[in-house]
């Protein structure tokens, strides 16, 4: 049995998050741009996900894989495309393919935010030895937020964009027991993010954990 940990349908990738996810470290695929659609699926078993990717494929043949990953215990696989409708009918293929609904997905669980004014300068180099994304500056506020399963954090980070464009994504983890997302810009936009991503989570449909 193939259980389905998250489907995450992200519409109008935002530029800062789709530049994240060409970097080199995540971008094992295709790269997908500003203004594409977005489809990520986690299971388990970790292999399971190469069926996921095979339903999807030949359903929507013109979608990119970006991501195809496996950990020990969960796989996921990150799509995307220009034509929502090629996102979609690759969803509902793989959700069949499965004997899966979009809600037998784990709901997010919040587990953690903060946000931290006037940043110091050591507390920003700490920060940047292992950030992904954008470099930290001293004085600006840092917006940190923890959810899990850790792929929600992809769409925290673009949410959060959307609602603050002029912020700064400075990392996102998006793998591994929980999701997190470094956040910086003034308070204002850090408190608009936060909103953003609180809303976004709590609508998700999913049973529990």
């Amino acid at each position: 049995m193939t259980e389905l940990r998250v489907y995450l349908p992200i519409d109008d990738l935002r530029p800062q998050f789709a530049a994240y996810l060409s970097s080199p470290t995540r971008a094992r695929g295709y790269p997908p741009f500003a203004g594409q659609h977005s489809l990520i699926i986690e299971v388990a078993p970790a292999l399971a996900i190469h069926r996921i990717a095979d339903l999807a494929l030949k359903e929507a043949p013109e979608m990119e894989p970006g991501i195809l990953f496996t950990e020990r215990q969960f796989g996921l696989l990150e799509l995307h495309s220009s034509d929502k409708a090629e996102v979609e009918a690759a969803g509902k293929a793989i959700l069949a393919g499965i004997g899966a609904k979009a809600t037998d997905q784990l709901a997010p669980t919040i587990l953690f935010h903060d946000i931290i004014e006037d940043l110091s300068d050591q507390h920003a180099i700490i920060l940047n030895r292992s950030r992904d994304a954008s470099i930290l500056v001293p004085g600006v506020c840092l917006l940190i937020y923890e959810m899990a399963p850790a792929l929600f954090a992809c769409v925290a980070a673009n949410e959060a964009e959307r609602a603050a464009p002029g912020a700064v994504i400075n990392d996102v983890q998006m793998m591994g027991a929980s999701g997190r997302l470094f956040l910086s810009g003034t308070k204002e936009e850090m408190v608009r993010a936060r909103e953003a991503i609180t809303t976004t989570l709590e609508a998700v449909k999913g049973r529990k954990a």
